[in-house]
């Protein structure tokens, strides 16, 4: 038997499309364009492909998932998020499902500190200062940031980023503490002093991180009652989900000084996000870049090649979803 057909939606390092191509019949997307759901299910159907290899700009709705030929049997996200996708639609016409979560957690926790540090020195109001030409004379009093050492960090969600979270943050002198549904074992806790509820974490905490995926639990969990039981003068991290966030509840948040500053790294409906923000200097954005390493790019790439060659070998998914 030849090779298994792989549709490939988007452009990946060059290093990993090559291994793509020794394993699988690659048929890529040179062109980089963001295919949408009826350019997915011709492309699948012409080329009678046997597996999808997507990313997070592509929506497998239940009616595209229902639409794909009989020869698809896996679907293999180049993610740890899988909101994009319709599992279960996937799941009830049997085909495979399989991600990247492990690869992304360094690069992703790394970009969390980074918007939290930037935060505490106020790095954008002061990086603006220097490129409008406002550099003025020292004072000793004048728009001060915060230490974070002896702080409380509340993480909501302990899985594998927030964990790589809490290792960095310890660094700088932060007491860790978090909330998730169920209480890690002590090894893994390492320390963090666990919270059973919401309210009990963010009346607790100075810094709030979020490290959840998206359910319909946590699907705007982030409004103006969550955020009114934080201390005024709090600082807030979102690095795992934009519509974990009500925008309107944040904005007013970051408007008032109830919030002093928050990181950002990914909005709403992104790439269309809440411009508002934009007008905002205590708000430090970034375009979702929370991956955005050559080292974990290719992680991700790899660990997808795992979960293809396992499945087609008739072997265990390193990744399942």
């Amino acid at each position: 038997m030849g090779k298994p057909r792989l549709i490939l939606t988007r452009r990946l390092p060059q290093l990993v499309e090559a291994e793509l191509r020794l394993a699988f019949t690659l048929l890529d997307n040179p062109e980089d364009q963001v295919l949408d759901s009826a350019e997915i299910i011709a492309r699948a159907r012409a080329h009678r492909a046997d597996a999808l290899l997507v990313t997070l700009t592509d929506r497998l709705d239940a009616r595209t998932i229902d639409a794909l030929p009989a020869s698809v049997r896996i679907i293999c996200t180049y993610s740890v998020g899988t909101n994009h996708l319709d599992l279960a639609a996937a799941r009830q016409r049997g085909i495979a499902l399989a991600y990247a979560p492990q690869a992304v957690t360094e690069a992703t926790a790394d970009t969390a500190m980074l918007l939290l540090l930037a935060a505490c020195r106020r790095a954008h109001e002061f990086q603006a200062q220097l490129r409008q030409g406002r550099w003025g004379a020292w004072n000793a009093w004048e728009n001060l940031g915060w230490d974070p050492g002896g702080q409380i960090l509340g993480l909501v969600g302990m899985g594998r980023i927030g964990r790589a979270v809490a290792h960095r943050a310890k660094a700088f002198g932060m007491k860790i503490h978090y909330f998730q549904r169920n209480r890690l074992e002590a090894g893994l806790e390492d320390g963090a002093t666990y919270h059973s509820s919401l309210h009990s974490l963010f009346t607790t905490s100075r810094f709030v991180s979020l490290h959840t995926p998206t359910t319909p639990e946590t699907k705007g969990f982030i409004d103006a009652q969550t955020l009114s039981w934080l201390e005024d003068g709090a600082i807030f991290i979102n690095t795992a989900r934009g519509d974990q966030v009500d925008d309107d509840a944040l904005i007013a948040a970051l408007r008032s000084g109830k919030l002093a500053a928050a990181g950002l790294d990914v909005f709403n409906n992104e790439p269309a996000f809440d411009h508002r923000y934009l007008d905002l200097p205590n708000a430090y954005l970034l375009p979702h870049i929370g991956t955005s390493t050559e080292q974990t790019r290719i992680r991700m790439g790899r660990d997808c090649i795992d979960n293809l060659c396992a499945f087609f070998a008739e072997k265990p998914i390193p990744w399942p979803i």
